[in-house]
């Protein structure tokens, strides 16, 4: 594996977390996720099942855990299976895990190959009450046209056990998950030490005419090199007037002396997140009127994220960090003040510079599971990321870090990212 092994105390505390949690004398089934082909007989890169990593810690394909917390043999209560290699599969695609590498990966004693599944469950299911199985369970959940393992999983279940009662794992790990231990957190500060020095490698290396896509190189070079097992999202390069679509991502144009770049992207180590933005000038400058939006988005980051602290609700912030915008657009002379003191609540006119939200929770997912009518918690991370867009004038700005909460307030894990305006010109000059 690309990064360091993390220590199998971190998948047994999570799966007692989990356990604590399940209905009496159930089990549970967690499924891997599919490898996703696209033409022919090439596939995309896996990504594994987050819940699954989650309790387990496998980061292979065709795997399957089972915990039954109540099984009258102590054997049952944690099975994992993987999948079986040979020397065909040796030849084409390398090695596998072994069971003794899964045991030690996950700190699960018995682990049997995956086709023996279904003889396994088989002596165990009519001794449990339930099932709870996995799903994809996100507000922005983007798959309901595609059936997945999970999805298939479910089906199986219910045919081959259609009076057992049913439960939703994905509640459970929607609870636990948005709350990091120390050890899930030192792997979100490594990913986001790899996007500051992504960072500053596209900064050194812009200039007039490059191509958008030359500067993703670059980021792409910086997190391979870095052992970053990934992009955590396809990153935006926006030059311009491009910069005013918040998902921008073709990275296709070139970069014009006198515009301004907005760099959104993540790093993905050991598959937790890190999801910064940056702006800066593409001629290592910034124009009067860039500075003049910049400082504003800058400000609504520097005294929005302190909002983010312990018993906060999410929607009370969200509605004070569009205060602080709004305050700001009147200040650029984008709004008129009284119209604001006169506008419909329901339709504020800030909208039309500044329309999303700008915290959402991070960790295995970029936007990570959680319940946004939770109050914050310690352990928690989030993003805090303000912007101000105006098509009209070419100029889109977003600033963005990642936040842990703590009893005191918050951590910037993100902090060494360069920031300031006098910072972005030294950095690009030499």
């Amino acid at each position: 594996m690309r990064y360091n092994q993390i220590p199998k105390s971190l998948f047994i505390k999570n799966r007692n977390n989990f356990t604590a949690k399940m209905r009496s004398n159930t089990l549970a089934i967690l499924t891997s996720n599919d490898v996703k082909h696209n033409n022919a007989d090439d596939v995309m890169g896996f990504t594994q099942n987050n819940d699954l990593f989650y309790l387990c810690g496998i980061d292979q394909e065709e795997t399957i855990l089972i915990v039954y917390p109540e099984a009258n043999r102590k054997e049952n209560r944690e099975i994992l299976f993987i999948k079986e290699t040979n020397e065909q599969i040796k030849i084409w695609d390398g090695e596998k895990l072994t069971k003794e590498q899964a045991t030690d990966i996950s700190g699960i004693a018995r682990v049997e190959w995956i086709h023996d599944f279904e003889k396994v469950l088989q002596l165990m299911a009519f001794e449990a009450d339930g099932i709870y199985l996995g799903h994809n369970e996100h507000i922005k959940r983007v798959t309901f046209n595609q059936q997945t393992q999970q999805d298939r999983m479910i089906n199986w279940c219910k045919e081959k056990y259609p009076l057992h009662d049913y439960h939703r794992a994905a509640k459970i790990t929607r609870d636990l998950r948005p709350v990091k231990s120390e050890e899930e957190v030192g792997l979100m500060q490594q990913a986001a030490d790899i996007s500051v020095a992504s960072f500053k490698r596209v900064l050194k290396a812009c200039q007039p005419d490059i191509k958008e896509f030359q500067l993703e190189a670059e980021l792409a070079y910086n997190l391979i090199a870095s052992g970053g097992t990934r992009h955590a999202f396809k990153p935006i390069v926006a030059s311009g007037k491009n910069a005013c679509a918040l998902h921008y991502n073709t990275n296709d144009d070139i970069c014009k002396s006198g515009d301004m770049i907005l760099l959104d992207f993540g790093v993905c180590y050991a598959n937790y997140n890190s999801d910064t933005t940056r702006c800066f000038p593409v001629n290592g400058k910034f124009s009067k009127r860039q500075k003049e939006v910049y400082s504003s988005v800058l400000h609504c980051l520097k005294e929005g994220s302190k909002l983010l602290k312990p018993g906060v609700i999410p929607s009370v912030y969200e509605a004070q960090m569009a205060k602080l915008v709004e305050t700001e657009l009147i200040k650029l002379g984008l709004l008129d003040a009284t119209a604001v003191a006169n506008q419909n609540p329901e339709k504020p006119l800030y909208k039309k510079y500044f329309m999303h939200g700008t915290a959402h929770h991070i960790g295995l997912d970029v936007h990570d599971v959680g319940l946004y009518t939770r109050a914050l918690e310690p352990g928690m991370v989030l993003t805090c990321e303000p912007g101000i867009y105006i098509p009209e004038e070419g100029i889109g700005c977003r600033l963005e870090n990642d936040y842990l909460i703590t009893k005191e307030g918050n951590i910037n894990l993100t902090r060494a990212m360069p920031i300031e305006i006098d910072d972005i010109e030294a950095l690009m000059s030499s």
